[in-house]
């Protein structure tokens, strides 16, 4: 990685940001990338480094918005051949603009370690945070702990279970479980919702927390709510980065982040590249 992208990449991470490293890993002549070039790009489709101009750095946000939506690495392939040759592992993606080059690139989403606050101190509460840690979650007590996109367990039993809860559910967390009976947290509910909390945002509260797996001891509770943890979170809806067609070339580009854009006869329009914009816009004119 360049020099200059390692305070930034560590800042992000830090801050418990997503964002991803990209690579140069071969090119062909006449791409202005280097095997070796690097770049960052986060979330919010911010560009860092280097890794070729053009309609290169266009494609290289758009597929690093893709990784990280999904989490998984992306290895494509950017030529300007019209039916670029499919290979195993390699996405083949047309250069349509005059740049010309092919360049194969790698992109490594770095995705926030994911969090597991726990509430309370019972024998359950204790070994779901030495299951989490196994896991590699990085395990925070509640009282402290930041909330927003955390996995949540309250484990107080009944003991502020109702002022522990609206601090949760207004915090947006990724998951929230209750050690309670259903009838317990039936009034519970009920409180929360004449509290001002959504009925939407109650009723995704897993209460008895846990997978029905038969569990009695605490460590096999645990167990069973770690498992409920993985289950919601390999269910859970990607959220695909929005895109638009370059109306000149084509090519797909992130709307996030986005460099060139116009507008015209009140529609905005979205592209690889300063040259294609240019075309747009004299056509638009001469039209």
């Amino acid at each position: 990685m360049r020099p200059d992208l390692l305070p930034l990449a560590a800042s992000l991470s830090a801050r418990g940001e997503r964002f991803a490293l990209v690579t140069v890993v071969r090119r062909e002549p006449p791409s202005s990338a280097r095997v070796g070039d690097t770049a960052l790009v986060t979330a919010g489709g911010e560009y860092h480094g280097w890794a070729g101009g053009g309609c290169t750095r266009e494609t290289v946000v758009r597929e690093a918005q893709r990784a990280m939506a999904n989490g998984e690495p992306r290895l494509f392939c950017l030529s300007p051949e019209t039916n670029p040759r499919p290979r195993p592992g390699i996405i083949a993606l047309q250069m349509t603009c005059d740049s010309g080059g092919t360049v194969e690139i790698y992109v490594e989403p770095v995705l926030p370690v994911p969090r597991l606050v726990l509430f309370g101190a019972t024998p359950m509460v204790e070994a779901l945070a030495r299951i989490g840690e196994a896991m590699g979650y990085r395990v925070e007590r509640g009282a402290e702990a930041s909330l927003k996109d955390a996995h949540v367990l309250v484990g107080t039993m009944g003991d502020e279970d109702l002022e522990v809860l609206q601090k949760v559910l207004r915090a947006e967390p990724a998951y929230v479980g209750v050690i309670a009976s259903r009838k317990r947290f039936d009034q519970v509910r009920e409180t929360l919702i004449a509290c001002g909390i959504p009925r939407a945002a109650v009723d995704k509260v897993s209460a008895p927390a846990g997978l029905d797996i038969g569990a009695r001891t605490p460590e096999e509770i645990a167990l069973s709510v770690m498992a409920q943890i993985v289950q919601e979170k390999r269910k859970k809806v990607v959220e695909v980065p929005q895109e638009a067609l370059d109306p000149i070339c084509g090519m797909s580009v992130a709307v996030a982040g986005a460099r060139h854009v116009a507008e015209l006869e009140g529609k905005t329009y979205y592209f690889c590249c300063a040259g294609c914009r240019t075309k747009f816009l004299q056509k638009g004119v001469s039209a």
